[in-house]
C-alpha cells in the first residue's frame, strides 16, 4: 500500500514516500479503514523529532498521523455495529498517512460532510475538550485562550462560547476578525499581553488554556494571581496560589512542569472521546462548529505539508489526500 514511513528521528527529509508498505490487518476489536483524508498536526512533526515521546511512544518503521476520515474496509473479530463499506471518522494506532489504517475509536461520518472537514476533527475536537474539562469552564466564566486563531484554539473558542464561556482569545491582528466571527474578545500576542487580556475582561480571568506556547505561561499565572516564591508563604497562600494555577493548562509549552502547570496531551477516555466526537461531527455537518481548511494536498508531498505545519503561518487545517 501507499504510505509515509520514517526509521529515525529527525527532520523532515527523514519521510520516505512508498507505495510497497505491508497492509495493517486488524485484531479483535479493531477495524481497518481504507483512508481518505488525513489531518495534519503539530504532534505529528513533533514525534518525528522525538519530542513527544512520553506521550506517543514510537517503534521503527513508523507511519506519522493520529486522525483520518475513510470507509471501513475490514472488521476484527468481536466488532459489532459496523459493517464493511460504512464511512467513519477517528484515531488510527498503525499512523494515518498511508493508504489503510487500523483503528479503534471510530464514529459514523454524518452525510454531507466532506472528507477533508471529517478528517480535521478528532484531534482537534478532543484536545479543545479535554482541556476545557480540566479546566471545569461554566457559563458566566472568562477564559483566556492564547492560540485562539489555531485549529485546537479556535475549536476550544466555540465550544467555550456555546457553553455560555467568555473568550478572550490571542491571536496575530490578521486573525481578529475570525475571533470575532467566532464569538471571541480578540487581544494581540506580544509585549504587554497581560495588559490587554485585562483591559478586555474587567472582571478578571478565571482560567487560561494555552494553545500556543511561546513562554506565555507566566502570564497566566500572573493573570490568575497565582504568581510569585511559594516556598516561604503561608500555607494557605500556597495552597491558594495551587489552586489558581489549577485553572491553567497548556498543550505547547514543555516547561509547564517547572511552574506547576498541567501539561494536557494524553488521549482521554476512550468512550468519552467517542461521545465528543460524534457531537462535533454532527455540529461541523449542522454548520454549528466549523474548521478552517488551509489546504488539501497528496500524501507523497507529506515532508512539506510538515514543513509548512512546523513553520506556524498557516492559517487552518492542513490536509493530505492518499
Amino acid at each position: 500500500m501507499e504510505a509515509i514511513v520514517y526509521e529515525e528521528f529527525g527532520g523532515p527529509e527523514v519521510l520516505r514516500h512508498t507505495a510497497g508498505a505491508a497492509v495493517p490487518e486488524p485484531g479483535p476489536g479493531e477495524v481497518r479503514v481504507k483512508v481518505a483524508a488525513v489531518g495534519v498536526n503539530p504532534v505529528d512533526w513533533k514525534r518525528r523529532y522525538g519530542w513527544v515521546e512520553e506521550f506517543y511512544p514510537t517503534t521503527f518503521p513508523a507511519v506519522p498521523g493520529l486522525e483520518f476520515a475513510g470507509t471501513v474496509d475490514r472488521l476484527g473479530e468481536g466488532v459489532t455495529g459496523l459493517t464493511v463499506g460504512d464511512e467513519v471518522l477517528g484515531w488510527t494506532k498503525t499512523g494515518a498517512y498511508a493508504e489503510y489504517a487500523i483503528a479503534d475509536i471510530i464514529v459514523p461520518k454524518p452525510a454531507g460532510l466532506s472528507w477533508e472537514t471529517a478528517a480535521s476533527l478528532p484531534v482537534a475536537g478532543e484536545t479543545a475538550q479535554r482541556v476545557l474539562d480540566l479546566l471545569g469552564v461554566r457559563a458566566g466564566e472568562t477564559l483566556f485562550l492564547h492560540g485562539a486563531a489555531g485549529v485546537v484554539g479556535s475549536v476550544g473558542v466555540q465550544l467555550a462560547v456555546a457553553a455560555g464561556v467568555t473568550v478572550v482569545g490571542s491571536a496575530s491582528e490578521s486573525n481578529h476578525a475570525y475571533l470575532r466571527e467566532l464569538g471571541a474578545i480578540p487581544v494581540a500576542y506580544g509585549e504587554g499581553l497581560a495588559d490587554r487580556v485585562r483591559a478586555a475582561a474587567p472582571d478578571g480571568v478565571d482560567a487560561v488554556f494555552d494553545a500556543a506556547g511561546h513562554g506565555v505561561l507566566p502570564v497566566a499565572i500572573e493573570l490568575l494571581g497565582g504568581g510569585g516564591p511559594g516556598g516561604e508563604a503561608p500555607a494557605k497562600e500556597r495552597k491558594e496560589r495551587k489552586q489558581r494555577k489549577e485553572r491553567i493548562v497548556t498543550i505547547a509549552d514543555v516547561d509547564a512542569e517547572k511552574y506547576g502547570i498541567v501539561f494536557s496531551g494524553s488521549l482521554g477516555d476512550p468512550e468519552a472521546v467517542r461521545a465528543g466526537l460524534t457531537a462535533h461531527a454532527r455540529g461541523a455537518a449542522a454548520g454549528t462548529l466549523t474548521v478552517r481548511l488551509a489546504d488539501t494536498l497528496p500524501l507523497k508531498e507529506a515532508a512539506r505539508v510538515q514543513e509548512l505545519s512546523e513553520s506556524g503561518h498557516v492559517r487552518g487545517k492542513l490536509i493530505l489526500i492518499p
